[in-house]
């Protein structure tokens, strides 16, 4: 008696028939395309074991099926893209979903290098610094005017230049008379130190600290020596003055008894100055 050799599911004999073998066991075609095919996401039939069948992300189509949605042309072994789950060609997908450039109006073809800006796109060789006309790329620039400029040539065209070094001035700078300094260029005269972030006063043009403007240009005390700190806008120390010589007023005492002469009479010897009584002694 001849050995049988049936479907595994609907027993049929398979003697001289076509047959696929899944997971080690035969079936009948009618019965694999039952329990086994893929159905086509296009037109919704079993994709027999006679078709060709293309996959992409879990989904399958018949060759044949396998086209632009939008179009029609096939797209087996062309390059596609997928929007809301719809077979585009790249021509169709660009007509119909790809930005346009900004600059020169033409279509941003899908995987192009593109720069991105204030909701508006440009191809990258068409994102280029409004002065030298060079690709900006990933460097930085700078919006002027509804224009993009490169760093440099932003600060060669607009950027404020430092009175002293004459370099651009691109943060942080400082105004004095009127004119723009960096705050590493405007330096005291006199000791160099930075004077931004502190009070200071000016002599011929020239800006000074408060300690090498009272060293350099400040009345001394006849009687301490020390500086009388009176600067202009900046207010006065009290101070005593009498023929072209200047006190402090806590300085301002009787050579011989120290007594405070502020608002008193007082008699001179010489250089000296005296109360009235020490005056008598003399």
């Amino acid at each position: 008696m001849a050995e049988r050799y049936d479907c595994h599911y609907c027993k049929e004999s398979l003697i001289g028939e076509k047959y696929v073998v899944c997971e080690e066991k035969p079936y009948c075609v009618t019965c694999y395309e039952s329990l086994y095919a893929n159905t086509c996401e296009d037109c919704r039939k079993p994709i027999g074991c006679s078709s060709r069948d293309l996959s992409y992300k879990d989904r399958h189509w018949h060759e044949d099926c396998f086209h632009c949605f939008h179009c029609q042309r096939p797209l087996v072994d062309k390059p596609f893209c997928t929007r809301d789950e719809q077979l585009l060609c790249t021509e169709c997908y660009s007509t119909l979903y790809s930005s346009k450039c900004h600059q020169c109006k033409k279509t941003i073809m899908p995987g192009s290098r593109k720069t991105e800006y204030k909701g508006s796109s440009w191809h990258e060789t068409c994102f280029t610094c409004q002065h030298c006309q060079q690709p900006i790329g990933t460097k930085s620039f700078i919006p002027q005017d509804n224009s993009n400029y490169c760093v440099s040539c932003y600060e060669e065209q607009f950027a404020l230049q430092c009175v002293h070094c004459t370099k651009p001035i691109t943060s942080g700078g400082v105004t004095y008379r009127g004119q723009p300094w960096h705050k590493d260029c405007f330096l005291c005269t006199g000791c160099k130190e930075q004077l931004s972030g502190q009070r200071f006063t000016s002599r011929d043009g020239a800006p000074y600290c408060l300690g090498c403007f009272c060293s350099l240009y400040a009345k001394k005390c006849v009687s301490c020596t020390s500086p009388i700190s009176a600067m202009p806008g900046l207010g006065s120390s009290q101070y005593i003055s009498f023929e072209e010589r200047q006190w402090h007023n806590d300085c301002f005492n009787c050579k011989k008894c120290s007594v405070s002469l502020v608002g008193r009479g007082f008699l001179t010897d010489r250089d000296d100055i005296l109360c009235p009584e020490c005056g008598k002694e003399v």
